[in-house]
């Protein structure tokens, strides 16, 4: 067999896939975070994708490997739940570049990785060992939220597991559009319960609106978005990974939470 006639071993392509934003620093906060993915995983084409608002826009991204001779991709969406984006968008963007053998990953939540970022965030905010142990304090997990009721549950789940790595604290997760509670809702909803020491985590890769907005309701803390995170920069490559060791069909999707 001739070397031009051997099957390729290069990797598939990870193309990262954002929800878009017109803060001018989201895109940078993304591309930060692939830095550290490349660093992770030296040699591996890692390229960034957008659902819309910014450059590149992910069809561009497709069409863009298709010229240059690309075969196979896995995208690997980075957003927290199972909801329109990833079950319906990103199936339609691959489906429209026919020549690429594409895989679909899981969202980045829930997951241990994910809360071990989440945590770290709200320690660099102030959050303590004595905070876990306060009868007084508690967590929102503010989330972009959706209609899907697969991609609310996750977040929730989400909200689960990190109360358990705080000790027991209470997270409530709330979203800034398309669900409820609120951020204002669950505040709240805490105050009522005796908790008045709530900080806000920040289920978001990069600031934004709905980060933004998150964050002014705090009434004490507030954690940044994840960013390049280091813990992030593994999950991505284990929802890489994870896909890329799936059996395959046309367009695969890997939406297992694990």
């Amino acid at each position: 067999m001739s070397p031009s006639m051997r099957p390729s071993t290069r990797p598939p392509t990870l193309i990262a896939v954002g929800h878009g934003s017109r803060d001018p620093l989201a895109r940078a906060t993304l591309a930060l975070l692939l830095d550290r993915v490349r660093e992770l995983r030296p040699g591996l084409d890692v390229r960034l994708a957008h659902i819309e608002l910014n450059a590149p826009l992910l069809d561009d991204t497709l069409a863009g490997l298709t010229r240059e001779g690309g075969r196979d991709a896995v995208l690997v969406p980075l957003l927290f739940g199972r909801g329109y984006h990833v079950k319906h968008d990103l199936p339609a963007a691959a489906a429209a570049a026919p020549a690429l053998r594409t895989r679909i990953a899981a969202p980045l939540g829930p997951h241990p990785l994910l809360v071990e970022a989440l945590a770290d965030r709200l320690a660099e905010a102030g959050w303590t060992p004595a905070d876990s142990a306060s009868r007084s304090a508690a967590v929102v997990l503010a989330a972009a939220g959706s209609r899907d009721a697969e991609s609310t549950a996750d977040i929730r789940r989400t909200a689960a597991l990190l109360g358990e790595r705080l000790g027991g604290v209470p997270v409530v997760a709330a979203y800034a559009s398309a669900a409820t509670p609120t951020v204002p809702e669950a505040l709240r909803a805490l105050a009522a319960r005796g908790r008045h020491r709530i900080a806000v985590a920040s289920c978001f890769t990069a600031p934004g609106l709905f980060a933004s907005r998150a964050a002014a309701h705090a009434p004490w803390i507030a954690a940044a978005p994840l960013g390049a995170h280091p813990a992030l920069a593994r999950l991505v490559l284990h929802r890489y990974d994870r896909s890329r060791t799936a059996p395959h069909t046309a367009h695969h999707r890997e939406l297992a939470s694990a």
